[in-house]
């Protein structure tokens, strides 16, 4: 598998690049966004931070991943980009 850390990718705003980019902390196969936190809850800025990156890169699948929980699975959740 090809997996890529730190990707950096455009923030794109009403069809305009601007100088600032983000970047996601896992690419799988060029295909799956993963974000990885170890918090206590997760917020929802978490969500819009994932759903964000699906957007900006084109992506349609992703995981947000909460290493800070009694059961790892629970940590999991899933975002589908509908575009």
């Amino acid at each position: 598998m090809k997996i890529k850390t730190e990707v950096s990718i455009p923030l794109v705003y009403n069809g305009v690049e601007l100088s600032k980019r983000v970047r996601m902390d896992i690419l799988v196969e060029n295909e799956i966004i993963i974000e990885v936190k170890a918090n206590e809850i997760i917020l929802p800025v978490h969500e819009a931070q994932i759903i964000s990156h699906l957007k900006l890169a084109n992506k349609r699948l992703g995981f947000l991943v909460n290493f800070n929980v009694p059961i790892l699975i629970k940590g999991f959740k899933r975002f589908v980009n509908k575009f």
